[in-house]
């Protein structure tokens, strides 16, 4: 159950302690029904269900409801199960109950006074209920019953059986009078065990998580808060409505309502007056919450009227009002289902009638103008409107909108060529700072291929479709294409082939040489030498910063630093976002850690100042890979986790993600978790990922197949990966594959291979501001020195490269030199590494999140006869798992077998087999496929990857 764990811990708890009510509450559809039934599985599971009589039974939804009829119909599923020797008192209910008369006592009597023989009833229905013994009474909708019942009710939980556990369901808004679901204040008896659940609508987070266990698949948080928006966090509402969207996220508006959603929404209305209805067909046409007077305007009320039936559909539950003065549906869904009841002829005249009301109010809405322009059929206001609404969300730093309107307005057949030229040029402009990029793609696509369009004018549009292309799509062949194609076609505007040709000069994308990078960037610095644009004049020298950096240049920083004073306008201030975001990526990479941080943080400033959330997003990449390199392991997966959601199909960002996940997963042992990630961060589609995310993902695939054993597969895998870095001439982003391809080649005796790429790598690291490859050079030598069996260099080289990692910070490379180092020295000098050198190099380990690497250290300990930790005052953790065991669930939730877990921990699998018994006796399961929910019930488990 998503987001119920705590509502079903409590029920459970109250089910566990008779005599007890539980009083669940919430509006309909929000799952009171699912969590009464989850706690009856739950019982049953673990073997309760048999100790106790289970009395399930609802109050029907009935104009005159039947008198005591919800109790009475628990009390006849009794069947064979009445005991004997029962209160002679029971004999009234034998007219009630006619299935069980030859079980019960003789009638008695007849009362004349109606309240004694009410008295009699009730207590003949508790007496039934005490003689069966534990007993869990269940009664919902409680909010439709009849007085009668709800009195019987009352009685019951007033002075329930010592076995009875009650459980009570309702609506508390559809309750009449004061809405108390039991006549009056409750009030519980000493020694009864109460509490009431309400039941809220679930976050955005769980409505991602529940859309995920529908569909199958990963759901963004764009599209979770677009879900919880339309539904308002009903589970319910939530499974119809992605039942009906399917697979396809852009039909999340037009998504059809559910059937028996529509039918129980007009079942709704049939009770209200028709002014009343009109009321609510003019909220549901405005399609937002609305004040009273707008609504009442676009109904044509009069004001009595309106306030009449506004007090109406607020007591029936139609409207609710959702701020001060601002009414509306509970959610999105509803909305719609009242909107497609009505004729179309009744929605363009509401359209048209909002239209009016819109246009004389304060605070005047261009994109609700828009809106109904459309709905009431008037196209050119509509345009109209929409052009303007883009506009001014444009102005003010809303790309996504901005975007959204144009790519409405380019959506339409009909426009005429010259509007359809002069939109597709501004989309192209908004979409390259934007996140958003399918839809655009599509449109600016059509547009580059019609023929009638000027060719200076297609030139703009493709520049910037092989940006998006090569930036949010992650089609870099494409968008290269594009992009080449695009300075061509703008000959006769040289100040955006200059801006083609900086484009082109980014050296991440494709397999070009430096040098190719280079020349593109000469031919644009003398174009813009021709122009005094300073907005050109920043996009070009940004970009060469940026390649500068890349190739080594110690003096970029400085320069750059110079340039940003230059902004101005928003498009100047885009350049220099730009700029930013670029050189803290590229300063990232190369282990220039304090430029990659100052870069950073001047990028996200300067990107939300100037509404480009797509280089917001790039920094965020960054920071996540730079926390991942400088060793902040705490809570990066879920910052990851949240930034694929809140860039989804932007692929570097995501790759970046994926990238820091798949290392995260790495270090914990989860292998083939790891694979997973590194495969979605770049290694499944190489030709479209950057080179040096290429890189960092192939070197981390390398070391996960050499901590497996398979060290011919990691050779393949540096064979693919090296010939990359060759080509592209950039060796600074070798500094993580480097030191694992050297290892790979040297673990398969390939060792003239290895020898000559270190030489070929120390000969591009001289000269260059690469701290990341220097280190990394030191690394390999290392390694080449163990190999050759000289253990006092390799001490050398590892303990210098320990140092150089630890300068940039990088302690995680640091720790794995350190280790070497002592490696290295104890086969030198003939004696095992100290107690306090694999103790030390553990804790480092364990607080850098690597399990594994710290296991390995703690064997060596007890290999050596060390005990790896106190002996005497070990915490004892009772029913709480260990941290070990917590290591075993965690694993255990990743889908490793036993094997797995003893290989990634350095555990024999007899120990291993105990820790999974004692991890499924402390979290009551019996499956290991139920680990994972239960451990996180219990906040055991740490995050997944």
């Amino acid at each position: 159950m998503v987001g119920r764990a705590g509502p079903l811990r409590l029920l459970l708890d109250v089910l566990d302690h008779a005599p007890s009510v539980a009083l669940v509450e919430g509006e309909a559809g929000v799952g009171k029904t699912r969590l009464i039934r989850e706690a009856l599985d739950a019982r049953a599971e673990r073997g309760d269900a048999g100790a106790s009589t289970v009395l399930l039974g609802a109050c029907p939804p009935l104009r005159e409801p039947f008198p005591y009829g919800p109790v009475f119909d628990t009390l006849r599923t009794i069947g064979a199960r009445v005991p004997s020797g029962l209160n002679p008192v029971c004999g009234v209910l034998r007219p009630y109950l006619p299935e069980l008369a030859d079980r019960l006592p003789p009638q008695p009597e007849p009362l004349a006074d109606p309240g004694a023989a009410a008295h009699r009833l009730f207590r003949a229905v508790r007496a039934l209920l005490d003689a069966l013994g534990p007993v869990v009474w269940i009664v919902e909708d409680l909010h439709r019953a009849d007085d009668g019942t709800r009195d019987l009710v009352r009685f019951l939980v007033d002075d329930p059986p010592t076995g009875l556990c009650t459980v009570l369901s309702y609506r508390r808004e559809d309750i009449p009078g004061a809405g108390l679901p039991l006549g009056r204040a409750y009030r519980h008896p000493p020694a009864v065990t109460s509490v009431i659940i309400p039941l809220a609508p679930l976050e955005v987070s769980d409505v991602r998580a529940l859309a995920g266990a529908i569909t199958g698949r990963d759901v963004s948080a764009e599209l979770a808060g677009r879900l919880h928006e339309r539904t308002a966090g009903i589970p319910f509402v939530i499974e119809e409505f992605v039942r009906c969207l399917g697979g396809d996220e852009d039909t999340l508006d037009s998504v059809t309502v559910p059937v028996l959603f529509q039918e129980a929404m007009a079942d709704r209305l049939l009770d209200l007056d028709p002014d009343t209805v009109g009321l609510v067909h003019a909220a549901a046409v405005l399609r937002v919450p609305a004040s009273a007077a707008l609504i009442s305007s676009v109904a044509g009320l009069s004001d009595i009227a309106a306030t009449a039936g506004l007090k109406q559909a607020l007591k029936a539950g139609v409207l609710h009002e959702v701020a001060d003065d601002l009414y509306g549906f509970r959610h999105g869904l509803a909305q719609q289902a009242v909107y497609d009841s009505l004729l179309r002829l009744d929605q363009r005249r509401l359209h048209a009638a909002a239209v009016d009301a819109l246009s004389g109010s304060e605070g005047l809405s261009l994109v609700q103008l828009a809106h109904h322009a459309r709905g009431c059929g008037d196209t050119p206001a509509w345009r109209a409107f929409t052009e303007k609404a883009a506009e001014s969300a444009h102005a003010v730093g809303d790309t996504a909108l901005a975007v959204e309107l144009l790519e409405g307005l380019l959506a339409d057949t009909d426009l005429p060529a010259p509007d359809r030229a002069r939109l597709a040029v501004r989309l192209s402009r908004i979409a390259v700072i934007g996140l958003a990029h399918s839809r655009s793609t599509r449109l600016l696509r059509r547009s580059v291929e019609d023929p009638s369009l000027p060719e200076a004018v297609r030139g703009e549009i493709r520049l910037n479709l092989g940006l998006l292309l090569n930036n949010q799509a992650g089609n870099h062949i494409e968008g290269r294409a594009d992009t080449e194609r695009a300075v061509a076609e703008l000959r006769e505007r040289p100040e955006l082939a200059a801006r083609a040709m900086a484009g082109l000069a980014m050296p991440i994308w494709g397999e070009e040489a430096a040098a190719v990078h280079q020349a593109w960037i000469d031919r644009a610095e003398e174009q813009a030498r021709r122009h005094d644009s300073r907005v050109l004049h920043l996009a070009v020298r940004g970009n060469h910063l940026a390649l500068r950096m890349t190739l080594g240049d110690a003096t970029v920083a400085a320069e750059a630093d110079a340039l940003l004073t230059l902004g101005g306008t928003t498009e100047g201030t885009a350049e220099l976002a730009r700029m930013c975001a670029n050189l803290a990526d590229s300063a990232a990479w190369l282990g220039r850690d304090t430029e990659a941080v100052h870069f950073a943080r001047q990028g996200a400033r300067l990107a939300r100042s100037c509404g480009a959330p797509f280089l917001h997003a790039i920094v965020e990449g960054t920071r996540l890979r730079l926390d991942w390199t400088q060793g902040r392991r705490q809570g990066l997966g879920e910052r990851a986790r949240r930034l694929l959601g809140a860039a989804p199909g932007v692929s570097g960002v995501e790759a970046e993600a994926h990238l820091v996940l798949g290392l995260l997963a790495m270090t914990r042992g989860e292998w083939d978790s790891a694979g997973a990630r590194l495969a979605e961060a770049a290694l499944a589609d190489p030709v479209n990922t950057s080179a040096p995310l290429l890189a960092a993902a192939s070197a981390a695939m390398i070391w996960i197949h050499l901590y497996r054993g398979d060290d011919a597969v990691a050779c393949a895998e540096a064979d693919r990966a090296v010939p990359r870095i060759r080509r592209k001439e950039v060796w600074g982003w070798a500094g993580d594959l480097l030191p694992a391809a050297v290892l790979a080649w040297a673990r398969a005796g390939r060792f003239v291979e290895a020898r000559a790429l270190v030489a070929e790598f120390e000969s591009a690291v001289e000269g260059r501001h690469w701290p990341l490859a220097a280190a990394a050079l030191l690394a390999c030598h290392g390694t080449l020195a163990r190999a050759a069996g000289d253990h006092a260099r390799a001490v050398d080289c590892y303990e210098r490269a320990a140092a150089s990692y630890a300068a940039l910070p990088a302690p995680y490379a640091a720790a794995r030199c350190t280790e070497a180092a002592a490696e290295c020295a104890a086969t030198d000098a003939e004696r095992p590494l100290s107690a306090e050198e694999l103790t030390t190099l553990s804790a480092r380990y364990e607080a850098l999140e690597a399990p594994r690497d710290a296991a390995r250290c703690r064997r060596a300990l007890r290999a050596d006869g060390h005990f790896a930790g106190p002996r005497r005052g070990r915490r004892g953790y009772g029913t709480e798992l260990s941290p070990r065991e917590r290591e075993v669930a965690r694993l255990l939730s990743s889908g490793l077998t036993n094997r797995e877990i003893a290989q990634a921990l350095f555990l024999s699998p007899r120990t291993v087999e105990q820790h999974v018994a004692k991890v499924l006796r402390k979290l009551h399961v019996t499956s290991r496929a139920d680990v994972a929910a239960a451990a996180l019930r219990q906040g055991d488990t740490p995050e997944p990857d």
